[in-house]
C-alpha cells in the first residue's frame, strides 16, 4: 500500500513539474501586451 502512494505522490510531482515547466519556461518578459489596434478582429464594414 505504501508503495502504491509513493508512486501516486511521484506521478504527481512529474505532473506539476511539466505543467510548471510548460506555463513559465515560455518568454522571458512573460506574455506579449494586448494590441490596441483591434481592426484586424473586426469583419470588414460595408
Amino acid at each position: 500500500m505504501t508503495l502504491i502512494l509513493l508512486e501516486a505522490l511521484g506521478a504527481g510531482l512529474i505532473f506539476v513539474a511539466i505543467v510548471w515547466w510548460t506555463m513559465f519556461s515560455g518568454r522571458n518578459n512573460g506574455e506579449l501586451p494586448a494590441s490596441d489596434d483591434r481592426q484586424d478582429e473586426l469583419p470588414p464594414q460595408k
